[in-house]
């Protein structure tokens, strides 16, 4: 998930350096829902990891 993140964050940057705006916009866009997304289910692992395992 984090992958992805750092995929659509260099996309973002690239395509912002070369005057895609439109593109720019989006590809930072799901970058951050990506991250997002990652850090709600770091923390659930985080929260809910030990539970299972005891």
């Amino acid at each position: 998930m984090l992958r992805y993140t750092v995929i659509f964050l260099i996309i973002a940057i690239i395509a912002g350096i070369l005057g895609f705006g439109g593109v720019a916009v989006g590809a930072a866009a799901i970058a951050k829902i990506f991250f997002y997304i990652f850090v709600i289910l770091f923390i659930c692992s985080l929260v809910f990891g030990n539970r299972i395992k005891n």
